[in-house]
C-alpha cells in the first residue's frame, strides 16, 4: 500500500478583503476602470496597513487582579508540593 501524502495547510483567509465595487456598464468607461480599481486597491491596502500597525492608541489596562491571582496560584502550588513531600515519607 502506498504512503499517504500530506497536503500543505492553507491559511483560512478570505479571498477578497475589501468592499466589492459594482462593475461599470459596458461602454466607454472601460479605459478608466483599471486606474480606479488600482487606486481603490491601493487605498484599501493603505487603510489595512494603518489598522495593522496600530497607531497612537493608548490602552490603559488594569492588571491589579493579576497579582492576587498569581499569589493564589503560588500558594496552591506550594501547598501541593508540600503534600507530595509529606506523602513521599509515608511511601518509603
Amino acid at each position: 500500500m502506498s504512503k499517504k501524502t500530506k497536503r500543505a495547510r492553507r491559511p483560512n483567509v478570505p479571498m477578497q478583503t475589501g468592499p466589492v465595487q459594482p462593475a461599470e456598464a459596458a461602454g466607454g468607461g472601460e479605459a478608466k476602470q483599471p486606474a480606479t480599481q488600482s487606486a481603490a486597491r491601493a487605498s484599501t491596502r493603505a487603510a489595512s496597513r494603518a489598522v495593522a500597525l496600530g497607531g497612537a492608541e493608548t490602552i490603559n489596562a488594569d492588571y491589579s487582579h493579576v497579582i492576587s491571582d498569581l499569589k493564589r496560584i503560588g500558594a496552591l502550588a506550594g501547598g501541593l508540593i508540600a503534600i507530595l513531600v509529606v506523602l513521599s515519607f509515608f511511601i518509603k
